[in-house]
């Protein structure tokens, strides 16, 4: 087995740093060795990687992404090759992709599909969550085969009517199945019936641009869903998870349920921290005019920055109101896709394409004070190991961890564009984001994937994680 060891970097985890080198063997960790405790010309290595100056951190982890998904008769344009690899290029050493249930199909064979599509096509390790487009006794009972194949969470809608939309008895029964198993419920909370009349509405009266995307999926809508979602957790005892959170307003709704002492949690995503609904959703260019804006059409929406939305997704992040960032990565070509809705935002694909920049986005908030670099590791790396049962096999830099490292430089300098992105788009969310850091060398499992400007994975390199229960609950 090959040997690798890193030297001279600062090791950074959720509760620390120091100053250490890490020996991996074959394809884990094996020791942190202190320095001038142990020669280096003592340690038998076969590649020795210089990290002076720079962060050693645990491989990100983004435990929210869509490849292939099926939608607005279209589908995501990252394949499980492609976007994995551009997860690599970003940091990322695992995904936790979503296998698909539609309203109408079987579970088995919704998880089945999505196991052809990954296997030996991911650049990097990969686990499933399930969604559940349908709740009936078949489905249910389906539910307790999950633990026996590594998947301990499963995904519900209260959005979408006719296509992933469960009711609040369906949801109910969900819940109770859920409990009795220890699976953690995710849910996309949105009230979406009247979503529906609310976007039909504006339709009617002409208002058609992206803009009205944003105003059609109202922050009132997602505040109401998170509260629903909140309380049927409370009745069946079934932890809650609550995914991609925008509002304010939702945050709130997670607070005051933590703080009573449930079992409830929620992620955000980086667009909810930077971009809003007026310099977004609003935006007009010489290409697109004013339908530019479908570039951020994503669901939840972006968000009012003159309501204070961003400045309050920040906060949460510091304070635990939220765990974790993961991205909703779900990419849509403009030309083909996007355009699909140029005369009607309802039929715009919604989604962001962001995994590539993850981990690039949220040390940006360490430069800019919003967060301590211990708090970057827990949110993209630590707490989606331990959320999603995976904690001590990943998330960690630790004797007996896979190895996955990502020595990141803060001296760097990152420059966002779809000129220089890895993913499956023809444009950025992100273009022209400036980064005061740079990811310089990343391993997968032992393996050096990318190493200063060149990709030196290869398909099929990535694994299947059978996953543990949480490990996070209270």
């Amino acid at each position: 087995m090959t040997t690798t060891l890193i030297t001279g970097g600062t090791v950074v985890s959720a509760t620390g740093r120091s100053e250490a080198d890490v020996l991996i063997d074959g394809e884990k960790i094996v020791a942190l060795i202190s320095p001038g405790t142990t020669p280096l010309g003592t340690i038998a290595a076969d590649t020795v990687v210089d990290a002076t100056g720079k962060y050693v951190i645990p491989g990100g982890i983004d435990a929210h992404t869509h490849f292939e998904l099926p939608f607005g008769g279209t589908e995501a344009s990252d394949t499980f090759e492609s976007g994995t690899r551009a997860a690599a290029w970003g940091g990322t050493t695992t995904v936790i992709d979503f296998a698909v249930q539609t309203t109408g199909t079987k579970v088995q064979d919704g998880l089945a599909k999505w196991h052809d599509k990954a296997a030996g096509n991911c650049a990097i390790d990969y686990g499933f969550h399930q969604i559940m487009g349908g709740v009936d006794d078949d489905s249910l009972k389906a539910m307790r085969g999950f633990v026996d194949e590594g998947i301990t969470s499963y995904k519900m809608f209260m959005a979408y009517p006719g296509v992933f939309y469960s009711d609040d008895g369906q949801i109910l029964r969900a819940m109770q199945t859920a409990a009795d198993l220890g699976l953690l419920t995710m849910m996309h909370a949105e009230n979406g019936p009247a979503i529906d009349v609310l976007a039909a509405q504006l339709v009617e009266a002409g208002k058609t641009t992206p803009y009205y995307h944003g105003i059609a999926r109202a922050w009132q809508m997602e505040e109401e869903a998170t509260h629903r979602a909140i309380m049927l957790g409370n009745l069946t005892g079934a932890p809650l998870y609550v995914v991609h959170v925008s509002a304010k307003q939702a945050v709130e709704q997670l607070a005051w349920a933590r703080d009573k002492g449930q079992n409830v949690f929620g992620e955000t995503c980086p667009q909810y921290l930077y971009l809003s609904l007026e310099e977004q959703l609003g935006a007009d260019s010489k290409e697109w005019g004013a339908f530019e804006g479908a570039k951020w059409v994503c669901s939840t929406p972006l968000r009012s920055r003159e309501e204070g939305h961003q400045d309050h997704m920040w906060q949460a992040l510091r304070t635990n109101d939220l765990q974790m960032v993961s991205t909703d990565h779900c990419p849509f070509c403009m030309k083909g896709q996007k355009d699909l809705g140029v005369d009607d935002f309802r039929k715009i694909p919604n989604g962001i394409g962001s995994i590539e920049h993850r981990m690039d986005l949220m040390y940006q908030g360490v430069v800019t004070g919003e967060l301590t670099l211990e708090r970057w590791v827990e949110l993209t790396s630590t707490t989606p190991a331990r959320m999603f049962g995976m904690y001590g096999q990943k998330g960690v830099i630790a004797p007996g961890a896979d190895g996955d490292v990502v020595i990141y430089d803060p001296k760097g300098h990152t420059t966002i564009s779809k000129d220089t992105h890895h993913m499956n788009m023809d444009h950025s969310a992100w273009e022209g984001f400036e980064i005061d850091g740079h990811v310089d060398t990343v391993l997968s499992r032992g393996k050096v994937v990318i190493d200063r400007g060149e990709y030196l994975g290869a398909k099929g390199d990535g694994r299947f994680v059978k996953r543990g229960l949480s490990q996070y609950l209270i």
